[in-house]
């Protein structure tokens, strides 16, 4: 559990370091953004790395890949929706179910 908690804690740094500048910076010249992401992934990497050697020793690499790709959709869909105001289409609900398969078929043999 606390890979899991720690991917996730760490996609929440990551996707405000990609996305978060696309609200809050877009009148701010794109070094300004640069900076600022850069400094919000430290966060990201703080928690990424721990997870990953902690996570190495229960899951495969390629399944933690998959389990961070799948953390990683759920927490951009509640950034996109609730932060960025984007709606939801249907095709993000196929698109998440695709990536469910992976992670089916990335635990399946446990």
């Amino acid at each position: 559990m606390r890979t899991i908690a720690l991917l996730c804690c760490s996609n929440i740094f990551m996707t405000f370091a990609w996305y978060g500048h696309l609200k809050t910076l877009q009148s701010r010249p794109v070094y300004v953004a640069i900076l600022v992401s850069w400094g919000i992934a430290f966060f990201e990497y703080v928690l990424m790395v721990p997870a990953n050697r902690i996570g190495v020793h229960t899951f495969t690499v390629p399944q933690l890949k998959v389990m961070q790709e799948v953390i990683t959709m759920v927490v951009f869909a509640g950034f996109a929706l609730f932060y960025l105001d984007v709606p939801l289409k249907l095709d993000y609900l196929w698109a998440g179910l695709c990536l469910v398969g992976a992670a089916y078929f990335m635990f399946r043999a446990l």
